[in-house]
């Protein structure tokens, strides 16, 4: 009897446990890299987080839009220097269509001009390949928290090109609907501020922070906090002494 209780108890835990996992949410991810290594590493890595997983690979800049478009990944992971159509462009088409999607820069270039180019054609992030595995599971969590992923050194030097007078105004129409509260999570996170920093600033939840965001996301017409930001500093609604 003591026995078929502590196998009870086990097959209780196990079943716990594998419940536990099937309930965790899955980030889906779509690799875009012209290096067959560089995707299989990446992969590998990735796929060992329980929330992870890539779905599809791209060789190039064109199948990675269609692959987008085909999968609807959460997350796509793309590089620069691509056959067929760069990263800049591939992110440019897919965020037109599918702007919910995240894009996630992981590139060896790292001039001021592609991070630009980058950021105006709609990516979250911009990393360098030199980053630490940590590094790059916690900027594929974050861009798809909706979180921005930028290196400390440029953030403010992007913020000024972005607010400058006469730069393209950004889709979202809805932005007279933003709330006061809305605007006040917007703020914090022009600051650089994470979803638990904003959260525990205005003693909120963070499903709460990450509702605030979405509808602004949403009343905006844009599919990222860098986005957001940018957009919010084009339409004056946050001014570069937001982001100090």
């Amino acid at each position: 009897m003591v026995l078929y209780r502590g196998v009870q108890s086990q097959l209780s835990v196990d079943m716990a446990l594998r419940s536990e996992r099937i309930n965790v949410d899955v980030i889906r991810i779509l690799l875009a890299d012209d290096h067959a290594l560089v995707r299989q590493g990446t992969r590998e890595l990735l796929d060992q987080q329980e929330d992870l997983k890539v779905v599809a690979e791209a060789c190039d800049g064109k199948e990675a839009v269609q692959l987008a478009l085909k999968e609807r990944p959460d997350v796509v992971i793309i590089d620069f220097a691509m056959p067929r159509l760069n990263g800049i462009e591939a992110t440019r088409q897919i965020k037109s269509v599918a702007p919910n999607i995240a894009v996630l820069v992981l590139t060896a270039y790292d001039s001021e001009q592609y991070v630009f180019a980058f950021l105006e054609a709609g990516a979250a992030g911009y990393l360098l390949k030199d980053v630490s595995v940590d590094e790059l599971i916690k900027a594929v969590r974050a861009v798809h928290a909706g979180e921005s992923v930028l290196h400390p050194a440029i953030t403010r030097k992007v913020i000024s090109r972005f607010a400058r007078p006469g730069d393209k105004q950004a889709p979202g129409n809805n932005m007279d609907q933003i709330t006061e509260r809305e605007l006040e999570v917007l703020r914090l996170a022009a600051r650089g501020m994470s979803n638990r920093d904003i959260a525990s600033e205005l003693e909120i939840s963070m499903r709460t922070v990450q509702t605030h965001l979405s509808n602004v996301f949403n009343k905006m017409g844009v599919g990222s906090r860098t986005e957001a930001v940018m957009c919010g500093l084009r339409k004056g609604l946050i001014t570069l002494e937001d982001t100090a």
